[in-house]
């Protein structure tokens, strides 16, 4: 089975690692018809169905294990598990209802998953990195703030654009994920705490966002996006990028000259440069904090090992409810299994988060990690010279560097190139959320097989709600906190990043991968037309109205988005179940 690759795209600044999924092929006596269809024999009955997968619901239940095992377009790209075997081979027609129920809850724990890895090991160790290369808050704060806090909507479109029949699934998301922090999560802000929003900065970044969106419309209509095309996505982020910088620079040095005082600001009248900063601040993770040793004093390595691996604070664990113990509980798993693979770098602390014998474990256990999730493990058991497997040679070099940081190292100070920890940790945090996203969008697409939903429904819905609901809380609590204007901000900052890079870098992965001239979108009919024209209505009910309000955004502006999309989503379900539709 041969699998296609391609070599780690370096971007300026950081290095974004995606998974490059390997080509299944089905098995069994199938012959493609011209029209679309698929023959194939089964259980010595001649049956035809549908090339699309979704079809299996229609047949008798005795014969659909054979048809998912036998249509190609059954099969999952990449990922560890395939669901629509284990749906429709494993379990009983009649257990159906407790297949889809443990599917939605493995669903929910994989959300959960890629929250605690971006929140806890990707994002601090890309603003770590951000002060190692001693980049200005306001480019860290457009790049690898950015790309921190969208990771899971770039890692599930670059997943769901290296396949043509989950395509849906990353438009829907993208733009679902638009419409709903737009509407949803800006309405909800000013509900919370109305406020008088910065002009300049939202008249940029709606402008940009806008632009973005034009283009993807335009592009679902052309139905193709060429190399040209997906490089000036790319293009125009780096434009954006640069107008950020260039704006705060002139508004500084204006400021600068007109001040002759100096004058305190308050919280709702900070700069660019200054909000960049304190979102760096309230993004970034206390990581020393919650495993802070209980006591002080001279540890041995072995006390220094069990407390980095503890993921429980019990001082914390005493204080809190029991919906956050609960919480607690689910995640220990995952944050033991991410404390074991994942070095974290602060640099805020004095000793900059330095775990000897966990750091030296982790650069054994990292590389390992790295070779068993890139492209779901194939590369990993690859044998070098027919003689020893990729992971073993992994293995044996990370044992030896370990060896020698070990012995090299004290407890006490951490080394000169301990900063070198950090890209190890953003490269496996990166393919942890990457083999996480992964599996969200098989999952999501077998049910879309069971329920008969387009790809498009499901990426508005479950992939856009899981990927947003995190940011939905923390712009929640920092409008509860005061910033109002700083949430309401990163509601539109935030998802130009995911729109221009989540399309542009995954189309571009996919042409050179497949080596095409162009990337073939198919839209999901009339719905995708709703989900884009929401988009933009949305767009353009926010530029037209903030300026009339005179930017003093009230609970009124705040209802009628929420109303906005409650009407969407009614749409959008009358669209997919055929109510509406076009003759």
């Amino acid at each position: 089975m041969a699998g296609r690759w391609l070599d780690p795209l370096w971007a300026p600044g950081f290095l974004c690692v995606a998974l490059i999924l390997e080509t299944a092929s089905g098995a069994g006596d199938l012959s493609t018809k011209a029209h679309g269809h698929i023959q194939f024999s089964a259980r010595g009955v001649n049956q035809t169905a549908m090339a699309d997968c979704r079809a299996v619901c229609s047949l008798n239940t005795s014969d659909r294990c054979d048809f998912v095992k036998r249509n190609p377009d059954c099969h999952s790209e990449g990922g560890y598990l395939d669901y629509l075997k284990g749906i429709f081979c494993y379990f009983p027609p009649n257990l159906l209802p407790l297949a889809i129920t443990l599917y939605v809850f493995w669903l929910l724990y994989l959300f959960l998953i890629l929250g605690v890895t971006a929140a806890k090991f990707f994002c601090p160790n890309l603003s770590a990195i951000s002060t190692s290369l001693k980049l200005s808050h306001n480019v860290a704060g457009v790049t690898f703030l950015a790309f921190g806090n969208g990771a899971p909507d770039i890692f599930s479109a670059l997943v769901a654009f290296s396949d043509p029949r989950t395509a849906g699934l990353a438009i829907g998301a993208l733009f679902g994920a638009g419409v709903l922090v737009t509407t949803v999560v800006a309405g909800g802000i000013t509900i919370l705490r109305p406020f008088m929003a910065a002009s300049r900065p939202f008249l940029r970044d709606i402008t940009f966002y806008m632009v973005a969106v034009f283009l993807t419309f335009t592009a679902l209509y052309l139905g193709r996006i060429t190399l040209v095309w997906a490089l000036g996505y790319l293009g125009l982020y780096v434009f954006y990028v640069v107008t950020v910088i260039i704006c705060t620079w002139v508004y500084q040095r204006q400021r600068s000259r007109s001040l002759v005082h100096s004058i305190s600001e308050t919280p709702e009248l900070l700069t660019d440069s200054e909000e960049d900063q304190m979102s760096s601040n309230t993004n970034s993770y206390d990581y020393g904090e919650e495993y802070r040793p209980l006591l002080l004093g001279e540890e041995t390595t072995g006390q220094i090992l069990l407390q980095a691996l503890n993921p429980l604070d019990y001082r914390k664990w005493r204080t809190q409810s029991i919906s956050c113990k609960l919480l607690k509980v689910a995640k220990l798993p995952v944050e033991f299994l991410l404390l074991l693979t994942v070095p974290v770098v602060d640099p805020d602390k004095d000793d900059r988060n330095w775990k000897r014998p966990l750091n030296c474990l982790q650069l054994v256990i990292s590389p390992l990690v790295l070779v068993l999730t890139l492209q779901s493990g194939v590369y990993g058991i690859y044998e070098i010279g027919g003689l020893l497997p990729v992971w073993a040679v992994v293995v044996i070099v990370g044992t030896a560097l370990a060896s020698v940081t070990f012995f090299a190292t004290s407890n006490s100070e951490p080394p000169r190139l301990h900063w070198l920890f950090a890209f190890l940790g953003f490269l496996t945090s990166a393919l942890w959320i990457n083999a996480a996203a992964t599996e969200v969008v098989n999952i999501l697409r077998s049910l879309g097989v069971v329920f008969r939903l387009s790809n498009t429904v499901l990426g508005l819905t479950l992939l856009a709600w899981g990927n947003s609901i995190g940011d939905a809380f923390s712009d929640f609590t920092l409008a509860r906190q005061g910033y109002p204007r700083m949430a309401f901000s990163a509601c539109f900052g935030g998802i130009i990043f995911n729109i221009l890079v989540g399309v542009g870098l995954g189309c571009l992965l996919q042409i050179v991968r497949s080596h095409a001239s162009e990337v073939k979108l198919e839209p999901d009919g009339l719905l995708v037309w709703v989900l884009a024209s929401a988009l933009g209505l949305s767009l353009v009910f926010s530029l037209v109205s903030v300026p009339l309000q005179c930017f003093q955004l009230s609970k009124a502006y705040g209802l009628c988005l929420l109303l906005f999309y409650i009407c969407f989503i009614v749409v959008v379900l009358l669209t997919e179940f055929g109510v509406i539709h076009l003759k």
